[in-house]
């Protein structure tokens, strides 16, 4: 199988659990919940993505042939050393390519192996660190993980049914948009009121990361 990879690079974790932890993130091209263009977002399930996965002329994209050339151009980035080999697969929606080969390639180099998705699809069993971001109006059927990071406000979200999935932490992000001020009260006032929830806040952003 091919690989059609937006990007490629090395930054510390923005955001999570695992934030200031040195990354490689791999973006996919791609998603099941947005076409990526603008003129579709407002009828898009997924209308807040700040993200550009459209096409493989990013920093490191491109298309890879097989899983170990993908690999390969993971552990390029990362350079040399062994200890804390680390990698993001995120989009875009990365279940829609990630498969058992690269996978295998990937940990066959000593990394661990982290995924941001939105859970529509099944996660490969190989992933050692699942973080699952529902959109509200999609079908979940990811329903346990290593992290659920829900993006707030989003009308429609079942938030009850979510604080019975099986994940260790259960975050909440503030929605970075023209209202991101009130967006972030919003979500302090969500995890005061329900105490199985975190903050999580996006600090590449301010750190100015990618």
């Amino acid at each position: 199988m091919s690989y059609a990879i937006k990007e490629m690079f090395l930054t510390l974790q923005g955001e999570g659990v695992q934030a200031g932890r040195r990354a490689v993130f791999l973006r996919f091209a791609g998603c099941n919940l947005w076409t990526g263009r603008e003129q579709d977002r407002a009828s898009a399930i997924c209308q807040f993505c700040d993200t550009d996965f459209v096409g493989i002329d990013g920093l490191g994209g491109g298309r890879f042939g097989d899983a170990d050339a993908a690999a390969d151009a993971v552990l390029g980035f990362w350079g040399p050393g062994e200890a804390g080999r680390y990698v993001v697969l995120t989009g875009g929606e990365p279940m829609l390519q990630v498969d058992g080969a690269l996978v295998d390639a990937l940990h066959a180099r000593g990394f661990t192996i982290a995924i941001e998705t939105n859970g529509t699809l099944p996660v490969h069993p190989g992933i050692d660190w699942i973080c699952v971001s529902p959109k509200a109006g999609s079908e979940v059927v990811q329903h346990s993980g290593n992290e659920l990071k829900l993006v707030w406000p989003q009308p429609g979200s079942d938030v009850d049914a979510m604080e019975g999935w099986a994940f260790d932490h259960h975050l909440l992000q503030p929605m970075d948009n023209e209202q991101a001020r009130e967006n972030a009260q919003a979500a302090v006032d969500f995890v005061l009121a329900r105490p199985k929830w975190r903050l999580t806040v996006q600090a590449h952003k301010y750190l100015g990361l990618r």
